[in-house]
C-alpha cells in the first residue's frame, strides 16, 4: 500500500472562473504535490500490457487495440503500464488516457478528459477529472474526432509537464 501510495499524485480541477491553478502544491516539509496522476513504472512497451491485449482477443479486443495503438503512436515520449487492468498511456509519467474493454463495450478514457475541447460531444462522464468514449462493435464513432480526442489529450499532459516544470524553474 505505501508503494502504491508513493506512486500516486492528487489531481485537482481546473480553475473555471478564469484564474490560474499552479501545477504543483507546497506541502508540508518544503515538499511538492503535484496535481498530475503518476506513475513510476510506465515503460516504453509493457509486456503486461501486450499480454491484455493478447486476452482481448475479440471483437471488443480489436477496437481497445486499434485506439491504444493511436495512443502509442502520440509520441516517441509516451510510456505505457496496466494501472487498475486497463492499459494506460502516460508522458513522465503521468497518465493521460487509458482503453478497457467490457462485456458489450470498450472505453477509451482520459484521465484530464473534463478539460479538453470535444467539440463532437464524444466524451461521456461527469466526474471532476475523467472522460470516456463508449465505443460499441454495432456503433459507428467519429474515428476522426475520437482521434482529435487522444491527441488533444497528450498535448495537454505536455502542456501541464510544462507548467509543473516552470513552475519549479
Amino acid at each position: 500500500m505505501a508503494a502504491l501510495a508513493a506512486d500516486l499524485s492528487v489531481m485537482r480541477p481546473r480553475d473555471v472562473s478564469g484564474g490560474s491553478i499552479p501545477a504543483s502544491l507546497p506541502i508540508r516539509g518544503g515538499a511538492v504535490m503535484s496535481r498530475l496522476l503518476r506513475f513510476t513504472r510506465s515503460v516504453r512497451r509493457d509486456r503486461a500490457v501486450d499480454r491484455w491485449m493478447t486476452e482481448h482477443s475479440g471483437e471488443l479486443g480489436a477496437i481497445a487495440r486499434r485506439w491504444f495503438d493511436v495512443m502509442r503512436r502520440c509520441g516517441s515520449d509516451v510510456r505505457e503500464l496496466l494501472h487498475d487492468g486497463s492499459p494506460t498511456v502516460c508522458v513522465g509519467g503521468a497518465a493521460f488516457a487509458y482503453v478497457n474493454a467490457f462485456k458489450a463495450h470498450v472505453n477509451v478514457g482520459f484521465f484530464h478528459g473534463a478539460q479538453i475541447a470535444d467539440p463532437e460531444g464524444l466524451l461521456e462522464g461527469d466526474g471532476r477529472f475523467m472522460r470516456h468514449v463508449k465505443l460499441r462493435p454495432d456503433e459507428d464513432v467519429d474515428a476522426k474526432a475520437l482521434r482529435g480526442l487522444i491527441h488533444s489529450a497528450y498535448a495537454d499532459i505536455r502542456r501541464r509537464l510544462k507548467a509543473e516544470t516552470d513552475g519549479a524553474a
